[in-house]
């Protein structure tokens, strides 16, 4: 597991998850820890490291 620091696409805050780095691609909702808002994930891992981190509003 690795902690990720991002913007929540809602709130704007700085906030952080762990993510596992043994999956190569990843997509699911969680919510934001300070406004609750469902925040849809899309994470890439490459040699253990994160690739590609994507946090998008999901009422796009």
């Amino acid at each position: 597991m690795e902690e990720h620091f991002f913007q929540c696409p809602y709130c704007w805050e700085n906030i952080s998850m762990l993510i596992d780095i043994s999956q190569e691609k990843q997509s699911y909702i969680e919510d934001c820890e300070v406004c609750c808002n469902p925040i849809q994930l899309n994470i890439s891992t490459e040699n253990s490291e994160i690739s590609s981190f994507e946090a998008q509003n999901i009422e796009q």
